[in-house]
């Protein structure tokens, strides 16, 4: 079996983030009959600096002839600031693939780790087995809006951004929502501010919609600030959380408390049905591009590594990968290897290599 990725290093420690993934990539294929086709590109300010723009054509369809997108991350204060004729859809490369690829259906899971239970907020058992999937719709919503800018009113400077989403983009993510649902624990939350916004309204009658195809599945509307505070005081109680691409870019952030630091999450943007096993996929961790780490070779690899697992679940069709990785991983904080954001001096590469070692042959 061949399997061909596009691997993305982006900015900052980017470029050092997919190469701790595709160590352990390079290592579980070698032992699990596939081969590797890795194709390198640049992202965003990379590309930028290269090209001129945030993402080329070539990479577009590079990574559209791709099983899988590893990414390092994207982004840095050179470019944050850059305006292209062409709007959002262009000014970060990552977006940009997000939407053409049309991977629309973003996974950002976050556990708590027995290991570093005593490096979170919680007070002792608050948050002990907490284990939370957070999807974001990434593809629509106001991040995407297709009416921004800047103006005078009565004297006054605006900016503004339409929020806008269809009844189809939310109705496809909530089915891919409802079917991860199925595979987990059997509960869903969607988060909305439906209480004061027409977009939202639309998103929670979609979404009620949808789980009515689901009657196994136990279903809640919650708005998003008390969703956020009810993650925080009962994080037990929660199984799958769902938000639009602003709240879902927001919550899944919140919930690496549980995990112990946001180097801790993976994350995957899928372009298919998460059950078809062979699903386009772009896989990163989900945390930044760490300007202020960038050639300390301390950049937190679990992430990443955890986003490989993903890889092989959801582009490779083999879960059994994936629960190989969590127990390495698990093994490995056990045993007090980690980096300093995690308390302890390990580089990115030692704990990559750590992690390795208790793969197994």
């Amino acid at each position: 079996m061949e399997k061909r990725l596009l691997a993305l290093g982006g900015d900052g420690i980017g470029p050092e983030i997919p190469s701790y993934g595709l160590r352990v990539t390079e290592h579980l294929a070698a032992r699990s009959g596939i081969e590797l086709s890795i194709t390198q590109g640049l992202l965003h300010g990379a590309a930028w600096e290269a090209h001129g723009t945030f993402c080329t054509s070539d990479v577009l369809q590079q990574a559209r002839a791709s099983d899988a997108i590893p990414v390092g991350a994207a982004g840095g204060p050179k470019w944050d600031h850059i305006r292209v004729p062409d709007g959002v859809r262009c000014q970060d490369g990552l977006m940009y693939l997000r939407r053409h690829l049309q991977t629309y259906l973003g996974l950002r899971p976050a556990c708590a780790w027995p290991a570093l239970l005593d490096r979170t907020p919680f007070r002792t058992g608050a948050a002990a087995h907490a284990d939370i999937l957070t999807l974001r719709e990434m593809c629509g919503g106001g991040i995407f809006a297709t009416e921004r800018g800047r103006r005078r009113v009565g004297g006054l400077r605006q900016g503004y951004d339409m929020t806008a989403y269809d009844k189809a983009e939310v109705s496809r993510f909530s089915h891919g929502a409802f079917e991860l649902a199925k595979r987990r624990r059997g509960r869903l939350v969607s988060c909305d501010k439906s209480n004061v916004m027409e977009s939202y309204k639309l998103w929670r009658e979609v979404v009620t919609k949808v789980a009515q195809d689901y009657p196994e599945i136990a279903f809640q509307n919650m708005f998003a600030d008390n969703c956020a505070y009810q993650l925080m005081m009962r994080p037990h109680d929660f199984d799958v959380v769902i938000g639009c691409n602003q709240m879902g870019d927001v919550l899944s952030d919140l919930t690496a408390v549980f995990a112990g630091s946001l180097g801790m999450l993976p994350s995957a943007c899928l372009a298919a049905n998460p059950d078809s096993g062979s699903a386009l996929g772009i896989y990163e961790r989900a945390a930044g591009s760490g300007p202020d780490i960038t050639g300390l070779g301390i950049a937190n690899p679990v992430g990443t590594i955890l986003s490989v697992g993903m890889m092989f679940t959801y582009s490779f069709a083999m879960h059994e990968v994936e629960s190989r990785i969590q127990t390495a991983v698990a093994a490995t904080l056990q045993d007090g290897i980690m980096t300093p954001d995690l308390g302890d001096s390990a580089s990115g590469a030692e704990m990559t290599e750590a992690i390795i070692d208790r793969l197994g042959p």
